[in-house]
Formats: C-alpha cells, sequence, structure tokens
C-alpha cells in the first residue's frame, strides 16, 4: 500500500499540472471501487477549477471551486498526467479529464482505491474527522504520544499505526522507525518512558522526510508513465529483511506478525 511519503510525492508531482485548470470532464471506466463512485459526480466537478491539491494522511484532496474530491489510493493505485489521447490500459478506471487536453488518470488493478465527492468542508468527511495529527506537524511530538499511551497495553508499533492517534504512519515506516530509535515493536507503549517517546517521534520525522525528500526525485514519473514513486530505493535496514544480518550488531533478524502485519526486528538492538 502507498504510505505517506508516496501520496505526498503523488501530490506534489500532480498538483503543478492541473492547479489552475478547469475540469471538463470525468471518464468512468469502472464505477466500482472500495465504494461505488457518487453518482452526481460528473455533475459537481464539471467546469470547475482546481484551487490546490492538499493531503491528509494517505488521501488526497483535489480541492475546487464548489468543494472537494477525495481520492485514496488502495492497495495498489496510483495516479498520472496522460494526454487525452493516450488510450487506457488495463486497470486505468478513472479519468478526471481537462481543458488542457491532458487527464488525471486512477489506475488502480486491485480496486481497494477511492474516489468520492467531500464537500465544502471535507476534512469533515467521514474518513477524515478522526484522524490523528499528521506526522510531520509541530503538534506531534514526544509528549503528545506518551499521554495518548498511558495505560495502553497494547504494542508500541500499533499505537503509531493506529490513525486516530497519528496518521500516515504504514508499516513499512513504522518497522524502520522502532529500528532506528532502539525500541522493540513488541514493547507495551504504556510502559515506555517520555524521553523514548522523544527520540521515537524525532525518528518517526526523521524517516519520513527523508524518504519524501527522495521522492523527488522521481516525479517525472507523473507524466506520461505509470505514477508509482516506489519506496524510493532508500536502504531499508529492517523491513523485508527477516533471516538476514542486523545492520548494527550482526545478529539475525527475527520477524513476527503484529495485528496482522509483518514485524522484523533486532532482539539485541532493540528493547
Amino acid at each position: 500500500m502507498p504510505e505517506l511519503p508516496e501520496v505526498e510525492t503523488t501530490r506534489r508531482g500532480i498538483e503543478p499540472h492541473i492547479k489552475a485548470g478547469y475540469i471538463s470532464g470525468l471518464v468512468i471506466r469502472q464505477p466500482q471501487l472500495r465504494w461505488p463512485i457518487p453518482a452526481d459526480l460528473p455533475r459537481l466537478i464539471q467546469g470547475q477549477r482546481v484551487v490546490s491539491v492538499t493531503r491528509r494522511g494517505k488521501y488526497l484532496l483535489l480541492n475546487l471551486s464548489n468543494g472537494s474530491v477525495l481520492i485514496h489510493l488502495g492497495m495498489s493505485g496510483s495516479l498520472c498526467i496522460v494526454s487525452n489521447e493516450q488510450p487506457a490500459g488495463k486497470h486505468e478506471h478513472i479519468d478526471i479529464v481537462f481543458d488542457s487536453d491532458i487527464s488525471l488518470r486512477l489506475k488502480d488493478p486491485r480496486r481497494f482505491g477511492a474516489v468520492l465527492w467531500a464537500g465544502e468542508t471535507p476534512l469533515a468527511h467521514k474518513l477524515l474527522v478522526n484522524l490523528g495529527p499528521e506526522p510531520l506537524c509541530d503538534d506531534f511530538n514526544g509528549e503528545y504520544l506518551y499521554a495518548r499511551s498511558r495505560g495502553r497495553t497494547l504494542t508500541v508499533k500499533n499505537l503509531i499505526m493506529n490513525s486516530s492517534i497519528v496518521v500516515g504512519i504504514g508499516n513499512i515506516y513504522a518497522n524502520e522507525a522502532l529500528f532506528a530509535a532502539g525500541i522493540s515493536p513488541t514493547r507495551p507503549a504504556g510502559r515506555i518512558a517520555l524521553k523514548r517517546y522523544e527520540l521515537l517521534v524525532q525518528t518517526i520525522k526523521k524517516i519520513l522526510d527523508e524518504a519524501i525528500s527522495r521522492g523527488g526525485t522521481t516525479l517525472r514519473d507523473f507524466v506520461g508513465g505509470d505514477g508509482k514513486p516506489g519506496y524510493f530505493k532508500q536502504q531499508l535496514n529492517v523491513y523485508g529483511r527477516s533471516g538476514q544480518p542486523c545492520v548494527n550488531c550482526g545478529a539475525t533478524l527475527k520477524e513476527k506478525r503484529l495485528n496482522n502485519r509483518s514485524t522484523v526486528y533486532c532482539r539485541y538492538c532493540q528493547s
């Protein structure tokens, strides 16, 4: 699933091409994504100007003159800018067509994505209203995470992946941040001290910032390409490396399932 850095790179990749553009139509080849595309969406967006493209967690918002279109990429979705003349390929289900002869095209092989109308107050939409703070904002800090962890017995990994606590920290970056902070992913969230949470928050911000920065080199992929920046080819220290040696101590990395997610860690470097 695209995680926060990939979604932010998508936002940066498409915004320069569609901001201030006028929508001339909507082509729907497959109306059944995770939720049905609203029947009145073509009418609502036709002729409207794109004011901005923003992100909330892993959701994209196309903010128009009269409201916002909410887009989620699901498990395998991607967005790219194509010529209006470019034929649609397999799994390319939606085109938001602009009067500048380009389209914003959604490809979603598994159809777990979404294209919905969020109205004039998009942050009040049911998918966004209960989300926690953005991980890169000032409101997300060690004191906040420490306070939200008190009395909780769930693991710290599940805590930071809970979107009502903080948005956008997916499985890959949760594994990497906990390793970099030296915290075991299986440790109960309520038994971690404030200083360790302060370090964890700093690590989360650093890793996400680096991933977004690396994504800047892939912006060309959104024009005439498949719109997939990938995970920026960064060196992953633990995720996907179960059974391999730890980059710090050389011990064999262990893997277990937490909340149905693959969790890789070092027994010696994380406690």
